[in-house]
Parts: C-alpha cells; structure tokens; sequence
C-alpha cells in the first residue's frame, strides 16, 4: 500500500469529539435572546414544528433514514423557516444565532489523538482536508474546528450545506479531488460512519480508514464492502503507524 498524498477526515465523532446536548438546549438560548415572541412559543413546539418539516422534505426526498439522504437541508433555512412561521424575531444576524445554537447544543473536544496525528501528516507533507454532512453552515465548521484544533493545517473545509450533496454521494467526494489537486486512488479518507464515510469513499476511489472508536451500532448501518478493502482503527495512533510502515496492518 503506497503512502497517502492526502488524508482526508470527516469531522464529527472523527476528528472531532462531541456531546450532543441537543435541541432543547439550542433553542432555549436562541429564545432567551428573542426581541419578540408574540405567542410565547414554547421549546416543545418548536421541536414539533422542526420534526414536522425534516420528516416532510424527508419523504420527498424518498428516504426517511437520513444516512440514505443524498441532498443536505441548512439550519439557516429551516430554522428561518420556523421562526417567522410563529412571528419570533431577533436582532441578529441568523450566522450569529446558529453559532449561539451550536455552542449551546453541543459540547466539542479533539478527538484522543488526533493533533498528534495531524501534526505528523503535515511534517511528512501530506495534506488534509474535511468533508462533514453537517446543516451548519461551512463558515461555522470552520469555527468550530479552528478553535477546537487550532494548529490545524486543514487546506479545505467542506459542509455539505453549502455544496448539496450529503456523503455517501460520489459527487462530494469528487469535489474534494478536484480541490486537493490529487488523484482519488492517492487519498485516504477516515469517518466513523460505514455507510457515509467508509461505503462513500471506496465508492469514489478513495482508501476508505474506519474510525471505529465513536462508532455506535445501529442495525440500519449494515456496511456492504468487506472489511479488506478499508482501514480499520480504534486510535489514531494505529494510522500513523500504519503510514509510517506504509502498509496495512
């Protein structure tokens, strides 16, 4: 196995570590902020109207299972969306109240090892960037991840929000190609999810590197291709070993 040119990552639960706290906690921020909430909309309903509208573009889309989803939804736009519907107003930009959302929603850390990692790629000159299936916009991921890794090396940043396509979806990881400058066949690309990440780079002509460390099984994340033709880690410690050797365990 020749060494990567490229290593590309997923970004939640891969490089990135977090707490899901969740939707309440979001929206309770953001309404403890509202100018106006002439109906005294409660977090409850907002939450059904959300679960109303996802399960709806959902259907139409074909898939109820979101893994299957092909085209990403903004929170900008469905929260938008929700938020004029009951005549809730803010005097802030939406940019703003989705990193207030996010911040609240969600508690972030690297993952066990990774900055090590990053940190060898870049002395080895082999470049990275990120693809996530993320509803968040990119100019917020990029946030994120520069303050969660600040010595990132990262040349790009991918959100599925801003490029309309979801992972496992060759055409997200085709644009990733083009903007690395490097062949498919040259990079490496590491995910927790066998379906988006594992399935979605093998089937672009990536090496596929299975972070199996946050993984939690789900019955309907049945992973088609065979074990010997992806990565398989529990650290990343094991993938730097694994490039050092410039084989496969």
């Amino acid at each position: 196995m020749n060494k990567p040119k490229s290593v590309l990552f997923d970004y939640g639960n891969t490089i990135i570590t977090e707490n899901i706290l969740g939707f309440d906690k979001g929206n309770e921020a953001l309404l403890r902020i509202a100018v106006s909430n002439p109906h005294n909309i409660t977090i409850s309903r907002l939450q059904a109207k959300a679960d109303e509208i996802i399960m709806n573009i959902s259907k139409r889309m074909g898939s109820e299972n979101r893994f299957y989803q092909p085209y990403e939804l903004s929170w900008s736009s469905i929260n938008r969306y929700i938020y004029e519907y009951f005549n809730i107003e803010f005097d802030k930009p939406y940019e703003e109240l989705e990193w207030i959302y996010w911040n609240e929603a969600t508690k972030a850390r690297p993952s066990d090892n990774i900055e090590e990692l990053l940190n060898f790629l870049y002395d080895e000159g082999i470049k990275t960037g990120v693809i996530s299936n993320i509803m968040l916009s990119g100019d917020s991921l990029k946030r994120r991840i520069s303050d969660i890794l600040p010595g990132n090396h990262f040349e790009f940043i991918i959100a599925s929000s801003e490029y309309v396509y979801r992972k496992p979806e060759k055409e997200i990881f085709e644009l990733a190609v083009i903007k690395s400058g490097i062949k498919a066949e040259d990079i490496w690309f590491c995910g927790d999810n066998p379906i988006c990440d594992i399935e979605g780079a093998y089937n672009a002509g990536m090496q596929p590197v299975w972070y199996r460390k946050n993984f939690k099984e789900k019955k309907d994340l049945k992973m088609s291709i065979t074990s010997e033709k992806c990565i398989i880690i529990d650290d990343w410690t094991e993938l730097r070993d694994i490039i050092k050797r410039g084989v496969n365990k």
